[in-house]
């Protein structure tokens, strides 16, 4: 069997998957559906862009982050590393790394298209190769922390690598999302399980094998995660669907986005 066939997803359930078979399943998933995920969504994304959410949220309006001039930036889960890009354009020295060599691929394809290159190397977000106190801000926009088994671990670890006073932004599914199915229509509005249900969502091949893991945790989970790593929550955005908005992208729509928070974006700093 080919890896495009055994990394082919032929049921969805939701189960335990730990670190080792979360890592595994979502970096080979994002090695064979990097080029598909960017023909899908690159227009959006931009090459030198921050979106931080499919509501269409852009760091260059929201200015979350204030001025990144000078200043030492990670970039976790970055894909290809727009994010990253757009940081650099505005003065900051960025390293950005990801899971999945192939989003690694893409992102050296937008270096030479562009001409703005990031440093970017493969990692998990949850044993980080950085020394402590490597940076001044910590950036990710729905890139790895909704993926990894050990939550409050990776907080301990964005700590670690953060310095006394850095800051911490990144964007996540909102965990309301979680208790209705993955579906932008009709059907997408009506609860299916608990929001207390921490179970993980698993897309598995015909073997069995996860080839997709996504990890649910509640907002008291996220702050809890937060707090015991030595964070302090400064805020917590959860964007509004603009009007006129029409672009579904997943299970995010017009109609849902009307109703209800998809993404939350949450803004925390490091104790000195």
């Amino acid at each position: 069997m080919d890896a495009q066939a055994s990394n082919s997803a032929d049921r969805v359930a939701h189960r335990e998957a730990d670190a080792q078979e979360s890592a595994r399943a979502n970096r080979l998933w994002w090695d064979l559906n990097a080029d598909d995920y960017y023909a899908e969504h690159g227009a959006t994304l931009g090459d030198v862009d921050l979106l931080w959410c499919p509501e269409g949220l852009r760091e260059a309006d929201a200015r979350l982050l204030g001025d990144v001039s000078r200043l030492h930036v990670l970039e976790v889960g970055c894909g290809a590393a727009q994010g990253g890009r757009w940081l650099t354009a505005q003065g900051a020295r960025v390293t950005a790394f990801d899971v999945s060599y192939g989003q690694l691929k893409k992102s050296r394809e937008l270096d030479r298209r562009t001409g703005v290159a990031v440093t970017v190397l493969q990692a998990d977000a949850q044993a980080l190769p950085f020394r402590d106190a490597s940076f001044d801000l910590v950036v990710s926009a729905f890139g790895a922390i909704p993926f990894v088994s050990d939550s409050a671990g990776t907080m301990r670890e964005l700590a670690r690598v953060l310095r006394p006073g850095g800051r911490l932004v990144f964007s996540a599914t909102h965990p309301v999302r979680w208790v209705f199915p993955d579906d932008p229509g009709p059907g997408g509005l009506t609860v299916r399980q608990s929001y207390f249900d921490r179970t993980p969502y698993v897309e598995e091949n015909s073997a069995g094998q996860a080839v997709y893991v996504e990890h649910h945790r509640t907002i008291g989970d996220r702050v809890r995660d937060l707090r015991q790593a030595g964070f302090v929550l400064d805020d917590l955005v959860e964007p509004e669907w603009p009007q006129g908005r029409t672009e579904e992208w997943g299970q995010w729509s017009p109609l849902r986005g009307a109703l209800l928070p998809g993404t939350a974006i949450f803004l925390a700093s490091k104790g000195v």
